[in-house]
């Protein structure tokens, strides 16, 4: 089975966001291809490079993060060229279909998988929550290609159709599944519940990807943003990206303060009504 392709086709400019909704309706994933440029990717990579030599990042050790595998976590505090992936205009308003649009950034890091790095365990980025499933998307995950993704050196293994599953995969078995090949520029997005994990990387180059994480917005976020990210950086977001970040609040209600959102009480400039104040009187 060949990979779900985003590829252009007749009239799929009237509703890009709709086909991708589709395809991850049925499959549980779908590649956006051409979603950013050759600079941009490069300019990504030049700065992971270099915020793993300023913190001296390090393969985990771990089974399930990997041996051969460099991570940097927390990403939107590290450097004003990650604030606009969260945004993307052709990420985004999948997302906020399969979410809903009070959707939060849930983490935002780094995937560097270099050479000799084995398969990492197929598993489900819901499986901790203690839902039983199948389940509407409580998260819905994607990965940026910085480089090309290869099933040599280590592209997504998805096993499609697995998000309509009743159970996540037993850990550390062997599950039957294909890579996600795509080439730099592309971005793969995946619905919460489907079986996947990152390939090995049986070649001499290191594969370069940016995990960029949402959940519902009533979903406790992977990485805690609203003390990750320092609030002078913050102030300087704009309006979507301080809500994805979870300075808002869920259906005008859930995490509020006094009845204000965060960023009422922190930035003095949100002052929507709580939902309390939209009900008919009496």
């Amino acid at each position: 089975m060949e990979p779900t392709s985003g590829s252009a086709a007749e009239g799929d400019h009237i509703d890009p966001a709709g086909r991708h909704l589709a395809a991850i309706e049925r499959d549980g994933y779908t590649i956006i291809e051409q979603a950013f440029t050759e600079e941009t990717a490069d300019e990504i990579r030049s700065v992971l490079d270099r915020l793993e030599q300023e913190r001296s990042v390090i393969p985990a050790g771990n089974r399930f993060e990997g041996t051969s595998t460099w991570r940097t976590y927390n990403l939107l505090a590290l450097d004003p060229v990650f604030a606009s992936i969260p945004l993307h205009p052709m990420v985004l308003p999948v997302v906020d279909r399969v979410l809903g649009t009070e959707c939060l950034i849930s983490s935002l890091s780094s995937v560097v998988i270099g050479p000799g790095e084995l398969a990492q365990p197929i598993h489900a980025d819901d499986q901790v929550m203690p839902m039983p499933k199948p389940h509407p998307a409580t998260v819905c995950n994607s990965m940026w290609a910085l480089s090309d993704f290869t099933a040599a050196n280590g592209a997504t293994r998805v096993v499609p159709g697995s998000h309509q599953a009743d159970h996540s995969p037993p850990y550390g078995e062997h599950v039957d599944s294909i890579p996600a090949e795509m080439a730099k520029g592309s971005i793969l997005v995946w619905h919460g519940s489907l079986w996947h994990g990152g390939g090995g990387n049986t070649t001499d180059q290191r594969r370069y990807g940016i995990a960029m994480n949402y959940c519902a917005g009533w979903v406790r976020q992977q990485e805690n943003q609203q003390l990750g990210v320092p609030l002078d950086l913050v102030a300087g977001f704009e309006p979507r990206l301080r809500e994805l970040c979870g300075f808002g609040t869920y259906r005008n209600l859930i995490g509020h303060i006094d009845r204000e959102t965060p960023g009422a009480r922190l930035f003095a400039d949100d002052h929507r009504p709580m939902i309390w104040d939209r009900l008919p009187a009496g």
